[in-house]
Formats: structure tokens, sequence, C-alpha cells
């Protein structure tokens, strides 16, 4: 399956991605914001590969001007219920549908790692003004937590690679494809308590679940479904995520 084609899968998932992914804590656009050294309310902020705004609601609710980018049918659909007051175009971080020198900060949730950086650099650098920021950041599953390590191991050996499922594209990865930009990295740690079937859900979200289809998808996530009943008898599953976070200068 190719990468565009695995980066729309979402699209047919759009309402189960919005109820079940986890968003993201404010101290993370606390970091943002000092690492780009200016507020974010009252800044023109992009939002590129938006989805279905969870990142957009946190940026807007912050003061932000805030316009979204999205590719795909279901996620805009989606986030237009969701946001009906936020503008949203229609566009990808390859080729971004933004003015020059537009943008005082433009921020990747969850969404870099679907770009290629030998077009999405340049472009970014092209609709930030000079001195603004490019943000990118990943939710990824804390592995230093038990039950989340153990939970990696049995994802790798049925997919064989754990790092698809749990978002681990952070700035160890896609991110040295930056270049010489001066940019900074930050962690930010947090939790969230869920019931047992929001966090399977989560899971079955995530795009190597999609392309497989719902046989392999069930049976997955109904033998996962019996050990974290073991563990979270009382059916709350407590989710360990580190935000990882890395913020570019123009």
């Amino acid at each position: 399956m190719t990468t565009p084609s695995r980066a729309h899968s979402f699209n047919a998932v759009a309402a189960a991605y919005a109820a079940n992914r986890p968003s993201y804590p404010p101290a993370l656009l606390d970091a943002v914001e000092e690492l780009a050294g200016r507020p974010l309310a009252g800044a023109r902020v992009a939002d590129i590969g938006a989805g279905t705004g969870m990142a957009t609601s946190l940026l807007h609710e912050r003061g932000a001007r805030i316009v979204a980018v999205e590719p795909g049918d279901g996620m805009t659909e989606q986030f237009r219920r969701t946001l009906p007051g936020v503008p949203v175009v229609r566009g990808d971080g390859n080729s971004l549908p933004l003015a020059d020198a537009s943008a005082d900060v433009i921020t990747y949730a969850q969404a870099w790692h679907w770009t290629d950086p030998a077009r999405s650099v340049p472009e970014a650098m092209r609709v930030l003004r000079p001195g603004g920021a490019l943000a990118l950041w990943w939710n990824v599953a804390d592995r230093g937590v038990g039950w989340i390590a153990d939970q990696t191991t049995r994802i790798r050996r049925f997919f064989g690679d754990a790092d698809i499922v749990l978002g681990a594209h952070g700035t160890a990865g896609r991110t040295r494809e930056l270049g010489g930009l001066d940019s900074a990295d930050r962690t930010v740690p947090w939790t969230r308590e869920v019931p047992l079937d929001t966090h399977l859900a989560n899971l079955a979200s995530h795009s190597v679940f999609l392309v497989a289809g719902e046989k392999v998808t069930r049976e997955f996530i109904d033998a996962e479904r019996a050990v974290l009943k073991d563990l979270f008898p009382h059916g709350g599953v407590r989710e360990a995520y580190v935000v990882d976070l890395r913020v570019a200068l123009r």
C-alpha cells in the first residue's frame, strides 16, 4: 500500500477518528509559543493536514487567526461539522494553497510524515513571514510504561512494525529532513484515561489497520481486548503519551 493510499485511508473513518484519537495537552501550545518566540493569540496560523480539526480547535481557542488545509474529502467534511466557523481549504503540504509570506506560524499535527520534505520545506518557507515558525508535532505512545511496551511488542509481532501504528514519527525521524533550519525540540508528556472500547477504537483508526481490512483488524482487536480486560478490570485505560515537538524558525 502506497503512502498516499495510507494517508487517504482515514477519510472513510473520519467520524471514528474524531471520536477516539487523542488530542493534545495545553502545555504543548505553551511550548510552541515559547519556541516560536511569540503568542499564538492574534497570530496568523495555518494548520496543515488538519484532519478532523483536533489541533485546529485548540489553536483557535488559543486565539490564533487560523486557516486549515486538508486534502481528504471525509476528513474535510468532518472538520466542517466540528468547526463550522473556521475556514478550511483543500490542499496538502507539498503544494500549499496559501499566499507568499501569509502566515506567522505553520503547524503540522500528526501530518508531517505524509509529506515529501524536498517539497514541503520550501513550501513552508514560502508561506511563512520572516521570523515565522514551523511547528511539527506527534503524539507518541510512551513505551516507558510497561503495558504500552508490551502492547507495542504484540503489534510488532502481528504487523512487523509498531512504529507505523503507534506514531513514532517525531524528531528522531522525519524531522531530520528540515536540513539546516534553526530549530529546537521539546517533549511534553501527558496522559488520558478512556474506556477500553475507546482505546481499541483509537488503535483501529491507524492507517496500518485501515489498509489491512476489517477481518485482520478484528482479529487483532479481539485478542487485544482479552489481554487488556485482565490488565484493566474496571474498564478504564490510562493511555500515556509524549508529544514530540520541533519548532523551526524562518
